[in-house]
């Protein structure tokens, strides 16, 4: 993984990716003020490699992580913004490629759920897909694009839950509840 280095921190007060927002509103007649943050939807895909029977993570280096915690980097599904013109099975397989390097064919990719993510300040919905994988799939070292530090991770099958309930490890509300969908709904 690539050494990180903070430069500065400021205000943001233009992004292609979250514009910031007050919400004026009148709840039971009291008048009352929310900040927030208009972001994109997203999806994210939990990858289960078959071969190797281990789950397929991605860790990367998240700015808002390294401001909380000094470290930053987080174990998370393969997920990407929706923010092109394609539908959600679309931009699912494309984050695949790029971020793992595995080719899933569209018709595999099942859908699993929706939900909304940072609900106090965004509110953003996320669109939650499942695929298997084995290697005749690796097509690339996968990575990323546009200069991203993503890391390709395989966690073991019988480790994932210990994984997933080990706090000294940074990982997202999505990628714990695919997991919890998995060892409810799939048999490997």
């Amino acid at each position: 993984m690539k050494k990180i280095s903070i430069i500065k921190i400021e205000e943001c007060y233009e992004s292609e990716y979250v514009r910031p927002k007050s919400v004026y509103y009148e709840q039971n007649g009291q008048k009352k003020r929310w900040d927030m943050i208009d972001a994109h939807n997203s999806v994210a895909i939990l990858l289960y490699h078959e071969e190797y029977d281990s789950f397929v993570f991605v860790k990367q280096f998240r700015p808002a992580i390294y401001f909380k915690n000094g470290d930053g980097f987080t174990y998370e599904l393969c997920a990407g913004l929706v923010d092109k013109d394609k539908s959600l099975e679309e931009i699912a397989i494309e984050e695949i490629i790029e971020e793992t390097g595995y080719a899933v064919p569209l018709e595999s990719l099942e859908y699993i759920t929706s939900f909304y993510t940072a609900v106090g300040v965004a509110g953003g919905k996320q669109t939650l897909f499942y695929a298997k994988l084995d290697e005749s799939l690796h097509v690339s070292q996968g990575g990323g694009i546009d200069n991203e530090a993503i890391e390709v991770i395989y966690i073991p099958r019988e480790k994932a839950l210990s994984f997933m309930y080990d706090e000294s490890i940074v990982k997202t509300s999505g990628l714990m509840f695919g997991l919890l969908w998995f060892f409810s709904n799939k048999k490997p």
